[in-house]
């Protein structure tokens, strides 16, 4: 698209030249086709690894490559059959290799779907949120507090819109913006005041303007600077893994040459000790642990996407299994995030407000009897103020279609905007006052936007009788400015009686879990234009005081519970009352008796280091500012916890990315929020935190299981070979039955395990320590022990066939099939990762389906001709299977009776101990 002087050109020039509509927008069929003609609105991206290359990038592996060798050899040699079935064996693991990569990819690229960012447009003459790629030039864009920029904008309305242009210029300092037209020439991008960039922050204020380029036109596409994805690296469990594997790979080199040696020095043929070794090799070494942490936690994430928890960054998988503490937001998180006004006091009397939703119809009473609103002057003032300065929109959503017994179509009433805001524009609209016909009489000239620091917020309307400033915020910041209140019909002093009347309802309101905010008016002068919040909110006319519910949600109470259960303490952070905040505390039984509340004036008189001190015994947090949460997260984890940390607004950003778990709401949430995130909730649901908790300990227990398993069975077949060779028995398997066992046989069953769910007591137990190793709890004495056992039994199956008189193969094929059974079974007992897990046999079908085929295998190996020739294998008789079966069971009733006997032996200590 041509670059044009977009600073230079009027607001009538811009939408002329774009034939754009800045008040109504583009219709969607003009966008779709403006969207085929410039392309999405994305920056050029790396080229994607085709399919093919994914297939051949399996044949890279360093064990891969030595079975490469060993097929060269076989051929050379003349041995054609074991060339051959190499190859196939090596091509089976590479499609199995290649569908895994290519499901964990397509998996990441789907989360990265899920986090990439919308914006707010008109079209159609309709606010509505597309994704930002969809954007094309003629857009009429609407940027808030919090959002990334989507695009190149050139603006045509601003209210104190400030934004960070540090990802473009590398200027920290946010810019004020403006309208007017440019007049300089060749302005740098730091001083072009009436655009905004792709790619920058908006830090305050509000503003709206027309899309001008979008995707490489743009300034970040020139320097292709913009980060629109979240990072993806290795996380530290696969980085500690593959520094493990190195080690390993030496270990089993040395063993596996022992071997070779042995069998050498015996007299044994070269070719086969060869063959041995390296069958040997590819069976001992884990070659695939770092890749079996990024199957498992791909797996898992998607199972967290179902559940509305959508990862940005791979670690806080791990993380989330060692938090100790949950920091959450009250409103929206713990509670339902839809406020309905039950309560106003105006003038020393309390009105009582009924309605349900958002319906715009309600009944207002005084005392036992029903008013009509426009009869109350005190009443009608403060919901003046209330719809006036406000930002919302109340609105009929579309038809929703019902069963006829339901009452057919129908079309529910929705707010646009923050429910704070929607509560008051419905409970305005109860009394009959509509902000679109008040704004027939006045016109909003400025607006003082809120933020978490003041806790107020200001608009100016200009009408018939000057401007008028209206005030909403938190009845301690509205009240303390204020210097009048309207009483009976006439502005009066705010004398000290009735700033107690005014407190004394707020703690009133706020006892019984109503949520708070005062109202105030004032007129200003006719020749003022200093509309900053220090000249405007002083002097103000107090109009009223409001109270609003925001009721809990259903499944927050189980879920506290949960967390309880499963040793992790939720504490409540809060902007409300600290009497509102109590109350919802201990509706959702999250408030225990001894338990500690703290609001964000008596952080203020704290260091850091007595806030350290009292962190573990504080479960509320009340008017506390989005700094106060940085302290908070600070203090939590100078006292070892391991913190998850909610938020929404721009400055809670800091203390999101200083916790260990920061969450950002995907509804609510600013972009700033949720690129600092690591997790991102799409329903803004705590349950839903609890429910990320759960997988996150539900992965790295599958992770577990998976070492268990591999590593063990590579340890029996590595320890079958060498066992068999210091007892001077003849290789007790044949190279390919080896390659047989670990890359197909041990595949299925080990990745069925990265699907597990998670176990049943998971919630049960406390945090696992953020410091422990993978091999933590006796994992590596499981896994030498059973190891030992699988090789022992395996051996003693091989030597029991060839005293039993039984040929060479067929003793084989016995040692064979037992090690394989053994395998099996041993791959359901992996499942209980914990002590007290009872996962039923059906609840991972894939386990199941895994087993049943890797066996259906075997059996085609031993009885199809074709293959027993290839693998050296025999039919065996119904004795030879009860003997295989029977063998294969005794590390189980091994491993059974070795419990048994420490866990006596644990008790009678601890019994002599008392």
């Amino acid at each position: 698209m041509t670059r044009l002087p977009w600073p230079k050109m009027s607001r009538e020039e811009v939408c002329l030249h774009l034939k754009a509509d800045k008040t109504g927008g583009l219709t969607e069929s003009e966008a779709a086709r403006r969207l085929r003609q410039t392309g999405r609105n994305v920056l050029a991206e790396k080229k994607k690894t085709s399919l093919i290359l994914l297939f051949l990038d399996q044949f890279r592996d360093f064990m891969v490559l030595v079975l490469l060798l060993a097929t060269l050899v076989s051929g050379l040699l003349q041995e054609y059959s074991d060339a051959i079935t190499i190859m196939v064996i090596v091509l089976v693991n590479a499609c199995l290799g290649f569908a895994q990569e290519y499901r964990a990819e397509r998996s990441l690229e789907t989360l990265r779907d899920l986090t990439a960012p919308v914006a707010r447009v008109i079209r159609e003459k309709t606010r509505k949120e597309v994704p930002a790629q969809e954007l094309v030039p003629g857009d009429v864009v609407l940027l808030e507090a919090g959002d990334r920029v989507p695009a190149d904008i050139r603006l045509y309305e601003v209210r104190q819109l400030m934004v960070n242009e540090a990802p473009l210029t590398g200027e920290s300092e946010p810019v004020l913006k403006h309208t007017a037209v440019l007049k300089e020439e060749g302005a740098s991008l730091g001083d072009q005041r009436n655009m905004a960039f792709m790619g920058t922050m908006v830090v305050s204020g509000r503003g709206s303007g027309l899309v001008v380029a979008t995707g490489m036109d743009t300034e970040m596409g020139r320097v292709a600077h913009l980060i629109q994805h979240a990072e993806q690296g290795e996380t530290p469990l696969q980085k500690r893994l593959a520094q493990l594997g190195r080690y390993l790979v030496l270990g089993c080199l040395v063993v596996c040459a022992l071997v070779v040696a042995m069998g050498l020095a015996r007299g044994l043929p070269a070719y086969k000790m060869f063959m041995a070794g390296v069958s040997l090799a590819v069976a001992a070494i884990p070659e695939g642990l770092p890749a079996v942490v990024t199957i498992a936690l791909a797996i898992g994430v998607q199972r967290m996407v179902r559940k509305s928890a959508i990862v940005r960054h791979l670690p806080a998988v791990e993380t989330l299994g060692c938090a100790t503490v949950i920091c959450s937001d009250k409103t929206g998180t713990l509670t339902q995030n839809k406020m309905n006004m039950r309560e106003i006091w105006a003038a020393g009397v309390s009105y009582r407000v009924e309605g349900e939703g958002y319906s715009p119809q309600g009944i207002f009473s005084k005392g036992n009897h029903k008013v009509k609103p426009a009869a109350e002057e005190e009443l009608m003032l403060a919901l003046s103020v209330s719809v006036l300065c406000n930002n919302a929109r109340l609105h009929k959503g579309p038809v929703e279609i019902r069963p006829l017994w339901r009452g057919g179509r129908t079309a529910e009433w929705n707010i646009e905007g923050d429910p704070t805001e929607g509560a008051l524009l419905v409970a305005g609209a109860r009394a009959g006052l509509w902000r679109e016909d008040l704004e027939r009489e006045w016109e909003r000239v400025a607006e003082i936007p809120f933020d978490g620091t003041r806790k107020r917020m200001t608009v100016i309307y200009s009408g018939a009788h000057g401007p008028v400033a209206y005030v909403k915020g938190a009845p301690e910041e509205v009240i303390s400015r204020c210097s009048r209140i309207f009483l009976n019909g006439e502005v009066r002093e705010l004398t000290a009686y009735w700033r107690q009347e005014a407190a004394a309802m707020v703690e009133t309101m706020a006892a019984r879990a109503l949520r708070n905010l005062a109202v105030a008016y004032r007129p200003l002068a006719g020749n003022s234009s200093d509309y900053s919040a220090e000249k405007v909110e002083q002097d103000l006319i107090l109009a009223g005081v409001l109270g609003m519910m925001d009721p809990p949600r259903s499944e927050v109470l189980p879920a506290i519970r949960k967390c309880h259960a499963a040793g992790i303490r939720t504490v409540m952070i809060t902007g409300d009352h600290k009497t509102t905040a109590v109350a919802v505390a201990r509706m959702l039984h999250l408030l225990p008796a001894a338990g500690g509340v703290l609001t964000g004036a008596e952080l203020d008189q704290m260091t850091d280091e007595k806030l350290a001190t009292v962190a573990d015994k504080i479960f509320v947090y009340a008017r506390v500012t989005p700094e106060h949460k940085l302290r908070i997260v600070r203090a939590l984890k100078k006292r070892g916890h391991v913190v998850a940390m909610t938020g929404d607004g721009v400055n809670d950003a800091p203390a999101v990315k200083e916790a260990d778990i920061g969450i950002a709401m995907g509804q609510t949430g600013t972009d700033v929020t949720r690129e600092a995130a690591a997790l991102v909730l799409a329903d803004d649901n705590f349950a839903t935190i609890v429910s990320a908790v759960e997988e996150g300990r539900g992965i790295y227990d599958n992770i577990r299981k998976f070492i268990r398993f591999l590593l063990s069975c590579n340890t029996g077949e590595i320890l079958t070979m060498f066992i068999a060779m210091l007892a001077g028995l003849p290789l007790p398997l044949r190279a390919i039955q080896i390659l047989w066992i670990n890359l197909v046989t041990d595949g299925l069953p080990a990745m069925a395990l990265g699907v597990d769910p998670p176990g049943e007591n998971v919630m049960l137990r406390p945090p696992r320590p953020p410091e422990e190793g993978i091999f933590a709890r006796g994992l590596w004495l499981e896994i030498i022990f059973r190891g030992l056992l699988i090789g022992v039994v395996a051996v003693a199956v091989f030597a029991w066939s060839l005293d039993g008189g039984m040929s060479l193969d067929t003793a084989r094929t016995m040692t064979f099939a037992t090690l394989i059974v053994s395998q099996l079974l041993y791959v359901f007992e992996c499942r209980r990762e914990n002590a007290g897990d009872k996962s039923g046999l059906l609840s991972n079908p894939w386990l199941v389906g895994a087993v049943l085929s890797s066996f259906g295998l075997l059996l085609l190996v031993i009885y199809q001709p074709v293959l027993a020739a290839v693998f050296g294998t025999t039919p065996l008789e119904p004795l030879g299977w009860a003997f295989v079966f029977g063998a294969s069971l005794l590390p189980n009733v091994a491993r059974i009776f070795v419990g048994t006997v420490v866990s006596v032996t644990r008790l009678r200590v601890a019994v002599v101990r008392k």
